[in-house]
């Protein structure tokens, strides 16, 4: 059994045991970038890419050029005068973020917006316009003590991340866990209580689509991605006896893409496959 926090989980998630119940719990208070820019009124309905990476990218004997996905590497999609922001992370005041919301400021179509990814990454935020777009979610709540088991919980504080979460079973493990979060109850804190037969499971989602993931899975990543237009994305799930529920959204880190979802991924980006 693995009661640490989840960082990006990946296959599948820590084993639940099987305890019930709930608890309240008292706390106490107290790079370089290469950038080919386009024009804004450059509104040609041919597709372009825009590479935007800590390296170039590679030039092979046949002319073609490798896009290599390094770490913090973001690219620009261009189809149909929308520019596409590919990126591992969309988090605010992040380089992707700002190229979004420069995107916007000179008028220019992009996607995801970025009020979207704002909304993406916190937590009951994404929950609750998920729900709305009819998209099945884990049951949350918010609260500063409180938690049923057994649960997933996440922080809501401002250095919180939907990557980071905890899975609890018991009181005492609860508390550590809350405390830990919520800066000894300085903050908030979503909880998600889950099954006890429930399983804690990740995969990513690529422009909507997935790879080998079954069509539950595949149709709510095409929902989540109409939602947010998040070109990369990890969704984390709970799947119970009648399907699957999104817990969250998370950034993807292209080092964590299987070999045919890279491959995925790079088609997009040179334009063998498009929406």
């Amino acid at each position: 059994m693995n009661d640490r926090p989840g960082k990006s989980p990946s296959g599948n998630g820590p084993d639940l045991r099987k305890e019930s119940g709930a608890i309240a719990v008292s706390l106490s208070q107290p790079t370089g970038l290469v950038l080919s820019a386009i024009p804004p009124n450059d509104s040609g309905n041919s597709s372009r890419i825009l590479a935007q990476q800590c390296r170039k990218p590679v030039s092979r004997g046949n002319g073609k050029r490798e896009f290599i996905l390094s770490k913090d590497a973001r690219f620009t999609v261009l189809r149909d005068d929308v520019h596409h922001i590919v990126s591992e992370s969309y988090f605010y005041k992040t380089e992707p973020y700002y190229t979004i919301l420069n995107h916007e400021t000179e008028g220019r179509k992009v996607q995801p917006s970025s009020g979207a990814v704002l909304d993406a990454y916190v937590v009951p935020v994404c929950l609750e316009r998920s729900r709305l777009a009819g998209i099945p979610v884990c049951e949350w709540g918010i609260s500063q003590g409180y938690v049923p088991l057994p649960a997933i919980i996440y922080g809501l504080n401002y250095f919180a991340t939907s990557s980071d979460y905890f899975v609890v079973h018991d009181t005492a493990r609860a508390k550590e866990a809350i405390g830990h979060i919520t800066n000894k109850g300085k903050y908030p804190f979503c909880y998600q209580k889950i099954a006890e037969d429930a399983e804690i499971c990740s995969c990513p989602a690529i422009f909507g689509k997935t790879v080998e993931s079954g069509a539950s899975v595949a149709q709510i990543a095409g929902e989540v991605y109409r939602l947010f237009a998040l070109p990369l994305v990890r969704m984390n799930m709970v799947r119970t006896g009648s399907g699957f529920a999104l817990s969250s959204l998370s950034p993807m880190p292209y080092s964590k893409l299987s070999d045919g979802e890279r491959s995925l991924l790079l088609a997009y980006l040179k334009h063998q496959e498009f929406l």
